[in-house]
């Protein structure tokens, strides 16, 4: 199973401006010294030195996700302005099949706003199969693409699109199965669960999290334990969190302690504060490890990271 993250933002798309990225020239102009550019090691060894939030950006692109199977089965969670660029890499590598299995968490703008400008569906020859628990999404989709909202409608998507609501069971998808349960948010979301052989990989965007949640039931343990990837909202800081009871995020601090309580062995900090610039960002990835040293050994080895667009990860 392959993972690739094509957008990480929650809310609403954040493009780095022309001032943070002057800043961060200046910030590194700041810290040459002569022997900083002597020559190419050196060169090299300063670059190696400076901090992450200058060298990296976590991206300003809304939720999309893509999955590989083992055998090459594409999937994308979400339409987020992050498909954008996925569809563009997808028409530009036509080996890679003309076939793709986008599952919807659920409808807000910040996860679907990139569908009208998804390059496959404007191809012949494509067949894109869409999926959600939501009973009669596909009308929810097609509303939103038509005037006054869109000037062009899902109708003239040359592509062959194929929805399917998702019941109870699980999906087996070419030998991945793919699960799916209800979280809180308003107007409801869904978190979805791959699992491919032994390797388990759980999305969980836009999540407030419950005391039910931690629950040690059946439902909840065949669902969360022991997973080897969790992505998962991290969107505020604990006082955000309190203050902002019921808007359906969770804080970093709270995605680290569910983690732990659950086995989780790799953590992946998931739809970012719009407006937090990356250096708050590597902050906070920061403070999440110390509070992971915190908790001691009921962490147990969990790895902690942020999501990044290109981030990619293998199981």
């Amino acid at each position: 199973m392959k993972i690739k993250f094509w957008g990480v933002r929650g809310s609403v798309p954040t493009p780095l401006t022309p001032r943070q990225l002057q800043n961060r020239i200046s910030a590194v102009i700041e810290r040459i010294q002569p022997h900083d550019i002597r020559n190419q090691d050196t060169r090299e060894a300063f670059m190696a030195r400076l901090p992450s939030y200058l060298l990296e950006t976590i991206g300003g692109n809304t939720t999309c996700l893509e999955v590989f199977t083992e055998k090459g089965q594409q999937i994308i969670i979400d339409a987020g302005s992050g498909i954008r660029g996925l569809g563009q890499r997808i028409v530009e590598k036509p080996t890679e099949g003309k076939e793709c299995h986008l599952f919807f968490t659920h409808f807000h703008w910040d996860h679907i706003q990139g569908l009208p400008f998804f390059d496959p569906a404007f191809r012949k020859g494509y067949t894109i199969h869409l999926y959600s628990p939501v009973e009669g999404f596909e009308d929810i989709l097609r509303q939103q693409m038509r005037l006054p909202y869109f000037p062009i409608t899902m109708d003239v998507m040359p592509a062959n699109l194929v929805f399917h609501h998702l019941g109870e069971k699980p999906l087996s998808l070419n030998g991945m199965e793919v699960s799916w349960r209800k979280m809180k948010h308003p107007g409801g979301c869904y978190s979805y669960r791959f699992r491919e052989k032994d390797k388990i990989f759980i999305f969980s965007t836009d999540t407030e999290l419950t005391e039910d949640d931690f629950m040690k039931n059946d439902e909840n343990t065949e669902y969360f334990k022991d997973a080897d990837i969790l992505a998962i909202d991290s969107q505020y800081t604990l006082g955000e969190a309190i203050e902002k009871f019921d808007w359906g995020h969770s804080s970093y601090s709270l995605a680290v302690d569910f983690a732990s309580e659950w086995g989780i062995r790799k953590l992946i900090l998931f739809h970012h504060e719009p407006k937090y610039e990356d250096k708050k960002m590597f902050q906070i990835l920061k403070s999440a490890g110390w509070y992971k040293r915190h908790l001691g050994p009921d962490a147990g080895d969990m790895d902690i990271l942020l999501a990044q667009e290109g981030l990619e990860l293998k199981l």
